[in-house]
Parts: structure tokens; C-alpha cells; sequence
């Protein structure tokens, strides 16, 4: 998707659909929203492209949160058996996620491209309480949707950065997924030590 040859309110329809999908309804988990927003950022720095940063800023944790009550309410009206038939290992990761960092998991999904899709349909299916999934989807909406816009509107500044705009997108997507690798990883790591320990204590018993 070419942003840059878009603006005014072609831009803002095309940005705020794609946030919309990808935060919560069950098909967008391959949208390139980081990408997306890196680059609206860029382009509203453009005096030229008639592009608001302020609308931009606004509507995109709107539309991002909007998504994930989409989500929350598919998760919770398709319940667990359906989910447990399609997703099972990524509903008991979630649950087991959840216990641990409660709704913080909601906040930290947001810059894991698969996971920021799938995580408010997994909080809707364990029916996560209401006003914690609100407060997390919110706080995850403003720290990654408007953070990732105003991040490219202030790179902009820096000489010959527009005409790297792509390769600076794909960077982003590498980091947001290198981050989801690296807390699975550090997960499994401690559900080992626990296991262990558990193990330890069982036998001393």
C-alpha cells in the first residue's frame, strides 16, 4: 500500500479501516499496521499532502479501540468451544498470560502484529471484566496508535527519512515480531523455572 500517494479524506478512510480491522476482527491479523502508521505520520508532516497530524492522532486509537470491542464481543459471543476448536494453544497461552499479567497483556499485544488481533477476541472468549479490558485497549490504543504516528511526523525532520519511509515500515514490523518471539520466549523460560521448582517441591515433600 503506496500511503504516500494518498491524502485528505482518502487517507484518513483507507488508515482508519485498516486500524479497525486489524485490532480485533478475526481476518486483519495481516494488515501492516505498523507500516501504516509510521508512514501517515510521515505524510502529515508533508505541507503539501493535506493530511491533519491532530485528526490522524485522534482517530487512530478511536478506531483501534473500536476494533478491539469488535473483538471482545466476537470472542465472548463465539465463546470458548468454538475458539477451543480453531485456536487451542493460543487460548490456553492467553488464559495462562492473563493470570499472570492481567490486563497489561492487553497493552503489550498491541506491538505484536498477530497478537494485537487476536488478543481482544481471546479477552472477550475468558471473559475478561469489562472496565479492565476498556482501560487496557484504551492505554494500548493511545501508546501504539498515536505513538507510532506522531514517532514518524517527528522522524520526518531528519534529511532524506521520507524516501526511506518503506524500509523504515518493514524495520518496525521486524522489531514488533522480534518482541513477540522474544516474550514468548522469556514466557516459556519461566513456566519452565516454575515447573521445575514445582517439580523440586513435590519430591522434598
Amino acid at each position: 500500500m503506496d500511503i504516500e500517494s494518498l491524502s485528505g479524506m482518502t487517507l484518513y478512510a483507507i488508515l482508519f479501516a485498516v486500524i479497525f480491522v486489524e485490532s480485533g476482527v478475526l481476518v486483519g491479523f495481516w494488515l501492516p499496521g505498523d507500516t501504516v502508521l509510521f508512514a501517515a505520520g510521515l505524510l502529515a508532516a508533508d505541507p503539501a499532502a493535506n493530511v491533519s497530524i491532530v485528526v490522524i492522532a485522534i482517530g487512530v486509537p478511536v478506531a483501534a479501540t473500536l476494533g478491539a470491542i469488535v473483538g471482545y464481543i466476537t470472542g465472548h459471543r463465539l465463546g470458548r468451544p468454538y475458539l477451543e476448536r480453531r485456536h487451542t494453544t493460543a487460548l490456553a497461552r492467553t488464559e495462562n498470560f492473563y493470570r499472570r499479567f492481567g490486563a497489561a497483556t492487553l497493552v503489550a499485544a498491541r506491538f505484536v502484529p498477530w497478537a494485537r488481533t487476536f488478543a481482544p477476541v481471546l479477552a472477550g472468549a475468558v471473559s475478561m471484566p469489562r472496565h479492565r479490558f476498556g482501560v487496557a485497549v484504551v492505554t494500548g490504543a493511545l501508546v501504539w496508535g498515536t505513538g507510532l504516528v506522531l514517532l514518524g511526523y517527528a522522524a520526518s525532520s531528519v534529511p532524506g527519512l521520507r524516501d526511506a519511509a518503506l524500509w523504515i515500515g518493514i524495520v518496525v514490523i521486524v522489531v514488533s515480531v522480534l518482541a513477540g518471539v522474544a516474550g514468548e520466549l522469556l514466557r516459556r523460560r519461566v513456566a519452565r523455572l516454575r515447573g521445575a521448582e514445582g517439580t523440586g517441591g513435590t519430591s522434598a515433600g
